[in-house]
């Protein structure tokens, strides 16, 4: 734990599912104030419980209602399917000024979720941006990390790469990269966000091509300066 991790509180919208509860363990760990989001109370409150008793009390994650956890948090991370994107994002809108939005969605239309399907704003991430206005700093990461490396103590053979409407907003979401434990890049504006989240679908098909549920990427060649 930090003190500066302390002084903040990380509300993740859509936080029952595999990605936001592996994203919530790993915030929790590092000694983040975690908030569960969703749009049912009850099932926030036992994805709570749960992530509490995989950390044996250690820490304490809270559930409650998407709108509520916006309100009470400085950092907002969405992680809901794409069938709900613009519903949440038009629930928790008001919570959301001022404060730091992370997306993680990605635009998958099932059935066909290995191929790269965009939507007319270019990304999610870029669709979250116009529907919050320019009040919000937006980025998009997380999009190629398994939840299983998440919920798993190992280390994670898997790069996160940050897009976002400002290099201020970047550094902020590289920061919490490094305090879930992974490896970071700063991959530039918003616009960029098409990549990483079209990569997932790629990803998706490798899995079912090689058999696996564990692929990701790494940037090589690089010697990181900072």
């Amino acid at each position: 734990m930090n003190e500066s991790s302390l002084l903040l509180t990380i509300a993740i919208l859509g936080g029952t599912g595999k990605e936001g509860k592996g994203l919530a363990y790993r915030w929790a760990r590092a000694g983040y104030r975690v908030i569960i989001g969703s749009r049912d109370s009850d099932r926030a409150a036992a994805a709570a419980r749960e992530l509490a008793d995989l950390m044996n009390d250690q820490v304490v994650v809270e559930g409650m209602l998407n709108q509520m956890a916006a309100r009470q948090a400085n950092i907002i991370v969405m992680t809901v399917p794409y069938a709900a994107h613009r519903e949440t994002l038009e629930v928790v809108k008001a919570e959301i000024s001022g404060k730091l939005f992370i997306d993680v969605t990605v635009p998958l239309k099932p059935p066909k979720v290995a191929i790269v399907q965009m939507p007319e704003a270019g990304s999610a991430a870029q669709e979250a941006a116009q529907i919050l206005g320019g009040e919000v700093q937006v980025c998009a990461a997380f999009q190629n990390i398994s939840h299983e490396h998440l919920l798993d103590d190992s280390p994670v053979d898997c790069d996160v790469l940050v897009t976002g409407t400002s290099t201020e907003a970047r550094t902020e979401v590289l920061r919490l990269v490094d305090a879930a434990g992974l490896s970071g890049w700063d991959a530039g504006p918003l616009e960029n966000s098409v990549v990483l989240e079209g990569l997932t679908s790629i990803l998706i098909g490798i899995n079912k091509k090689y058999g696996s549920t564990h692929a990701g990427i790494r940037i090589t060649g690089v010697t990181r300066t900072e």
